[in-house]
C-alpha cells in the first residue's frame, strides 16, 4: 500500500516566520542583543536544528550562550504563537489528505521536531488536520539522529511496513529533502516562504501547491 509522508511542520502550515519571531522573542528573554532578520534566517535554513543554529551564531559572535536553554524558550514561545496565529493548512494539503484517506493510502508525519511542537500545530489545524489524520507521527524522540540523516524516514517506513519505493515524501527544506533521499524515498519539495530559493535539485519536483493526484501517482510509483 502506498504511503504519503509529510516531512515537517511547514509542509502542513507555513510557520517559518512564526519560527523566526519565536527565536527573536527568546533572545530578548535571555537578554541577548540579537535580532535575526528575515535575510539572516533564510541564510540559516540550509541545515536543520534550531539549537545548533543558536550555538553556531553564538560562536560566530563570541558569545557564551546556553543554546539548549534559549532553544527551549523559543519552543515555548513558538507553541504559543501557533495557537494564536489562526493557522490554515497550505494549499492542496487537505485535498491530498482527503484523497489519501479515500484511496486507502497511508499517511505519515515524519519530523525530528519535538512532540510538543507537533501537538501545538495539530491542535491549531484541527479538525481539518489532526493527530488522527496520520498512521504514524515521528518526532525527535523517535530516532537518535535528526534530519538530514535518513533515520526518521527509515523508522517511519519500518513502522508502516512499507518499502521506500512505495512512498513519497513532501518536504519544505533542503535538510528534509536530503533526509528523504538518503532513505531512497522520492521527494516533492514544497518550499515555505523562507525556503523558496533553496537547492532542491534532488527532489522529483518543486511545487507551490500540492496536487493530490500527482502526489498519489508518485506514492504509487506510477508517475
Amino acid at each position: 500500500m502506498p504511503a504519503i509522508l509529510f516531512g515537517s511542520i511547514s509542509t502542513l502550515a507555513d510557520t517559518s516566520e512564526l519560527q523566526r519571531q519565536a527565536f527573536n522573542q527568546a533572545f530578548a528573554e535571555h537578554d541577548l542583543d540579537w535580532t535575526w532578520t528575515r535575510d539572516d534566517y533564510i541564510g540559516m535554513l540550509g541545515s536543520n536544528g534550531g539549537a545548533d543554529r543558536i550555538a553556531e551564531y553564538a560562536s560566530a559572535h563570541g558569545d557564551d550562550v546556553d543554546a539548549a536553554a534559549v532553544h527551549a524558550t523559543k519552543s515555548r514561545i513558538f507553541q504559543t504563537l501557533i495557537g494564536d496565529a489562526g493557522l490554515q493548512p497550505r494549499q492542496g494539503v487537505v485535498e491530498t489528505v482527503q484523497a489519501a484517506k479515500s484511496d486507502g493510502v497511508k499517511l505519515g508525519f515524519v519530523t525530528t521536531t519535538s512532540r510538543e511542537n507537533i501537538t501545538a500545530l495539530l491542535d491549531a489545524l484541527a479538525p481539518a488536520i489532526s493527530a488522527d489524520t496520520f498512521d504514524i507521527i515521528v518526532d525527535s524522540d523517535s530516532v537518535e539522529t535528526p534530519k538530514p540523516d535518513a533515520a526518521a524516514y527509515r523508522f517511519a517506513l519500518a513502522e508502516l511496513g512499507e518499502q521506500a519505493g512505495h512512498a513519497v515524501a513532501i518536504e519544505d527544506n533542503e535538510g528534509g529533502v536530503a533526509s528523504a533521499g538518503a532513505a531512497d524515498v522520492r521527494c516533492i519539495a514544497f518550499p515555505n516562504e523562507n525556503t523558496a530559493d533553496g537547492d532542491f535539485g534532488s527532489a522529483v519536483e518543486v511545487v507551490e501547491v500540492l496536487d493530490s493526484a500527482r502526489v498519489r501517482e508518485l506514492a504509487a510509483g506510477t508517475a
